[in-house]
């Protein structure tokens, strides 16, 4: 119930809050939930299968239009947020601006062979993560997190 009322609340317009640190707050708890939830699926399900969406394949060809040369597996704020990529995200996005939370934020893991954690996060904006998550998944750069760190497969009592 908390977690409706918050949704509910951020998706007011930020003009009427200024810089209220219970909805920076609420914006934080709400990216990693998404991280953790993200990278549970790739843990379980091997990568290649992943549909984040049912743009992917609209987004993916879009992305590797607009950012041809762009290495994914490993990424960092100055990469992604100097002036001139900043623009070129924008313009990106705009081309799903009919996506729902298409500019929302969330939390991204810089290197894709590894696990979440302070040191390997980015805030990025929603579009911008599944961009670079498609291409993740469907260059191969995920599999390794995949295979390091999928759960145990559970074996029937039967079996014992």
């Amino acid at each position: 119930m908390e977690m409706m009322q918050g949704a509910s609340l951020l998706s007011r317009p930020a003009d009427e809050f200024g810089n209220d640190s219970l909805v920076e707050e609420m914006w934080a708890s709400k990216a990693l939930e998404h991280a953790e939830v993200h990278f549970n699926l790739i843990t379980s399900v091997h990568p290649s299968q992943v549909k984040l969406t049912p743009y992917d394949d609209q987004i993916y060809a879009t992305f590797r239009q607009d950012f041809p040369d762009l290495e994914v597996g490993r990424l960092s704020d100055d990469i992604l947020k100097s002036a001139v990529e900043k623009l070129k995200w924008r313009q990106f996005a705009e081309k799903f601006n009919k996506m729902d939370d298409y500019s929302y934020g969330t939390l991204m893991r810089a290197d894709a062979s590894k696990e979440f954690s302070p040191d390997n996060s980015i805030f990025v904006f929603r579009v911008q993560f599944l961009a670079i998550e498609i291409a993740r998944n469907r260059e191969g750069l995920n599999d390794e997190v995949h295979a390091k760190h999928r759960p145990a497969r559970k074996i029937p009592e039967e079996a014992q």
